[in-house]
């Protein structure tokens, strides 16, 4: 168990505890959340610890990589649990903000889906032995996403504060590159996925 694996491994247990955080039923326990408002815009105390505890797994996403890229500690093993820890991360957050109403539904729809397809053509990819590599739009995605994300869990502040709808935008933007990315994946690798051979 290297540092970049502690790290993702972090990672997924701070997205789980966001996810129970969101979730739990605090006001059948009579507690409820510090509000107070910025200008005229109204924080909720409880996505504030959600959002920080967001970005810091966001940072161990970025960490992770650079220390295994950079000290030769990458394993199959930390890739496996890398990409399990983005997905929790991310869509498991974003399905809880849409059914809390905080956004569309049908962004995680659309991420979920489109991460379903990419990881089949990656299985089946590397059934026939090749390894299928990260692409910039991808990465564009993700990293729209994760910045969506933290501001809608602070009320789009400081955009909101002039109008500018930046969390909407970049969550929306993030869906469409979510399809393009796919649409990418596919091309990239449908000889190798129609050609029959094992």
């Amino acid at each position: 168990m290297n540092v970049p694996n502690k790290l993702t491994i972090t990672r997924l247990l701070i997205s789980l505890l966001i996810v129970i955080l969101l979730l739990f039923p605090f006001d059948r326990l009579n507690f409820s959340f510090y509000s107070f408002f910025v200008g005229n815009v109204l924080i909720n105390l409880k996505y504030v610890i959600a959002g920080v505890l967001f970005i810091i797994a966001s940072l161990t996403d970025f960490l992770d990589g650079y220390i295994a890229r950079k000290y030769g500690l990458i394993t199959n093993t930390g890739k496996m649990l890398d990409a399990i820890a983005d997905k929790v991360l991310v869509n498991s957050v974003l399905i809880v903000l849409a059914s809390q109403g905080f956004i569309n539904a049908l962004i995680p729809v659309v991420i979920v889906l489109r991460d379903i397809i990419v990881n089949a053509i990656k299985m089946e990819a590397a059934s026939k032995g090749k390894v299928v590599a990260a692409i910039k739009s991808g990465k564009v995605k993700t990293a729209s996403l994760m910045i969506g994300i933290t501001l809608v869990f602070f009320n789009n502040l400081p955009f909101e504060l002039i109008n500018l709808r930046v969390a909407d935008f970049l969550l929306y933007f993030a869906t469409i590159m979510s399809i393009i990315s796919m649409i990418e994946y596919y091309n990239m690798n449908k000889l190798l996925i129609y050609d029959g051979k094992k």
